[in-house]
């Protein structure tokens, strides 16, 4: 299993990696992760070995792919998903929690983009490539995904920062305020790591009612 080409815009290739191909991206991989979760709202002061053993869980499983931006060689954006039963205790339990079907569910993991190539319609592309993999496995109802919930008036939140969640209203998401998963990093400010509540958006994908 290789990487499959989807689609070019503005000289940027769009491609799925699945399988064992997955593994040799995954430093360059890690080292967009550290660089891009520093800004907010994520502020995390990256570690890139911790990074690097992190996405072992995508050679790990069968139904994982990543979602490479390419710029030439250079790879200038990831995003990554693979199904919910894969995915770490931690991310998992909420779902556990109440009672659902993992095996219905697809987690979207991180997308990264450096910032000079964001406005292009490449988050959208990660989006669509993801859901058209999940779709591709029988008994996936949902595409979901969790993103760091932070006070409004936290001390680093930039002046005139706009949160992506019309973007994730656009593109079919619903916000699930009270489906939050506890995850623990080390902020730019902190000395220690300190927990983090993660709250979930949900997608329908075959027209199921969200449960």
């Amino acid at each position: 299993m290789s990487s499959e080409p989807t689609q070019t815009m503005t000289a940027v290739q769009i491609e799925k990696v699945v399988g064992p191909a997955i593994g040799p991206l995954l430093p360059e991989i890690a080292q967009l992760r550290v660089r891009v979760f520093r800004e907010w709202p994520y502020l995390y002061d990256g570690d890139f070995d911790y990074e690097q053993r992190y996405l072992q869980r995508y050679l790990q499983s069968a139904g994982a792919a990543v979602i490479i931006a390419r710029d030439g060689k250079r790879i200038v954006g990831a995003s990554t998903c693979l199904p919910m039963r894969d995915e770490s205790a931690e991310i998992s339990e909420p779902f556990r929690m109440r009672g659902w079907d993992l095996n219905q569910f697809f987690y979207f993991g991180e997308s990264v983009l450096l910032p000079e190539y964001r406005g292009r319609g490449i988050g959208v592309a990660f989006f669509e490539a993801r859901e058209a993999h999940a779709k591709s496995f029988p008994g996936i109802e949902y595409s979901c995904f969790c993103a760091v919930q932070r006070p409004s008036n936290h001390k680093l939140r930039p002046a005139g920062y706009v949160p992506l969640d019309a973007f994730w209203r656009k593109r079919g998401y619903t916000f699930y305020p009270d489906l939050v998963c506890r995850l623990s990093w080390k902020d730019i400010d902190e000395e220690h790591e300190t927990e983090k509540p993660l709250a979930f958006w949900l997608k329908s994908l075959h027209g199921k009612p969200l449960p």
